[in-house]
């Protein structure tokens, strides 16, 4: 049996909500905290010399935020960025996904929230707050499209399907039990449409095709 923890960082500037989640996250033994922080450029600091699985950071801080979360998403690929805030803009979270975060959380979430957030994004899944997870995949594909490259990407009959259920914002287990095939099956699907679409991650994905 696998002790392993996840490594998981925090960096916020507000201190009541920073000492929040450490406190939450102390008390569950899967997790193991390496480092805190209080601004955009710690968020970089921190990644780079901790190398966390999972670093939480809230989007209003001193820094560039979403220029933080873009390097760390192109340079530090093992760390998944989860985003925190007191509002819930849709634009925010749209704006974070495209710089490459893979969970966006609201500060006033639960403690279940936080958790299902940081187990989401570890096994590769997206995280939106249920609330907002359909609005945010819709502003999403919604938006005005790049202008066509002229390259026709042909997805199979499944790809198209996956892609359908990323639409809504599901998890890899989400779409396994929906299409009766395993998550590890999931996950290469995964990996082959983002090779197809180069896109970085599953959010790209769904925006990319409208199958």
């Amino acid at each position: 049996m696998s002790t392993t923890k996840t490594r998981i960082a925090f960096v916020d500037d507000h201190p009541a909500m920073l000492q929040g989640l450490i406190s939450l996250f102390s008390k569950n033994c899967d997790y193991d905290i390496v480092a805190t922080g209080a601004s955009a450029c710690d968020a970089w600091k921190i990644t780079e010399a901790h190398r966390p699985d999972i670093l939480f950071m809230d989007l209003s801080m001193p820094g560039n935020v979403y220029s933080v979360i873009e390097d760390i998403s192109q340079h530090l690929q093992d760390t998944k960025v989860v985003v925190c805030t007191a509002f819930s803009s849709v634009d925010s979270a749209m704006r974070a996904l495209d710089a490459g975060a893979s969970g966006f959380v609201l500060k006033t979430s639960g403690a279940d929230e936080f958790y299902s957030a940081a187990n989401s994004v570890h096994r590769g899944d997206l995280f939106i707050t249920g609330e907002y997870a359909s609005q945010v995949m819709r502003g999403l594909r919604n938006r005005k499209q790049p202008e066509p490259t002229g390259i026709s990407v042909k997805l199979s009959a499944r790809e198209k399907q996956i892609v359908d259920l990323l639409h809504d914002a599901r998890t890899n287990r989400e779409i396994a039990a929906s299409l009766a095939i395993s998550e590890k099956t999931v996950k290469r699907y995964m990996t082959t449409l983002m090779q197809k679409l180069h896109a970085r991650n599953r959010v790209e994905v769904a925006v990319m095709h409208n199958s």
